[in-house]
């Protein structure tokens, strides 16, 4: 398995994490508890958790080209939500 995991400044991280889970449970199983959310795509696993000036985002997949893939797909979603702020730094880091 392939892992990498961001710290993504932002003081807005809970809503954002709501956001996200809340967008992605229409298609996909999606676990939400307090500040922490858990995305399961049919390729790859994204667990978030929001803290008071980061969203940490983990991406978990089977190989290193899909893994790439679903970050790219996880950064794009959460600019998206977060347009205000957009484009976030994600300091993307091995396990």
């Amino acid at each position: 398995m392939a892992l990498e995991t961001a710290r993504v400044p932002t003081a807005n991280g809970a809503r954002y994490l709501q956001q996200l889970c809340k967008h992605w449970s229409h298609k996909l199983d999606v676990q939400l508890s307090g500040n922490e959310g858990i995305v399961r795509f049919p390729s790859a696993v994204a667990t978030m958790r929001a803290e008071s000036d980061a969203l940490m985002v983990s991406v978990e997949a089977s190989d290193d080209e899909t893994l790439q893939r679903m970050k790219g797909v996880v950064a794009s979603h959460l600019d998206r939500f977060a347009f205000k702020e957009a484009p976030l730094p994600f300091e993307w880091s091995k396990g």
